[in-house]
């Protein structure tokens, strides 16, 4: 099935999913170093800082996402899709979590710990590869975003 939001004849939100992906897990492997290391600019910046990468990628990707979604009209795969966007939702508020829990702000919320804001980072991280997997599904076993006719 073509989807509405194109550039150039390709999708766009398969496109824009790799950042906010790259992004949240690349925080991940940053909170895991700063862990190994104790160095606190692993977790206080390159970690904060690509979370909140992630999070407005996570942003963009969803508009074109909803887009496409509109567009879809065989239940079976109108199912997947609808799972597919949930654990992105899900995932997109477990890392605002997250990022809010390690902020100013939000951190006299855990006493200024870092195992929630890890936590709800390596939760957000399992639930984009479910995610994933499902929008693997769309795009390689019912053609989402290809031309192809099984929506």
């Amino acid at each position: 099935m073509t989807t509405r939001a194109r550039i150039g004849g390709h999708p766009i939100h398969p496109m824009l999913v790799s950042f906010p992906i790259a992004l949240w897990i690349f925080s991940l492997v940053a909170d895991v170093v700063y862990l190994g290391l104790g160095n606190p600019i692993w977790k206080d910046w390159i970690a904060f800082y690509t979370l909140f990468g992630g999070i407005v990628g996570a942003v963009g990707a969803a508009f074109f996402g909803f887009i496409d979604w509109l567009t879809i009209q065989n239940r079976t795969v109108k199912n997947v899709a609808d799972w597919h966007a949930r654990l992105n939702v899900i995932a997109l508020f477990v890392f605002v979590a997250s990022f809010y829990l390690r902020t100013t702000s939000g951190s006299h919320l855990v006493g200024g710990g870092f195992k929630i804001p890890f936590g709800l980072s390596v939760v957000g991280v399992i639930l984009i590869n479910i995610s994933g997997w499902l929008g693997g599904e769309l795009t390689v076993k019912y053609g989402m975003g290809l031309g192809l006719k099984s929506q």
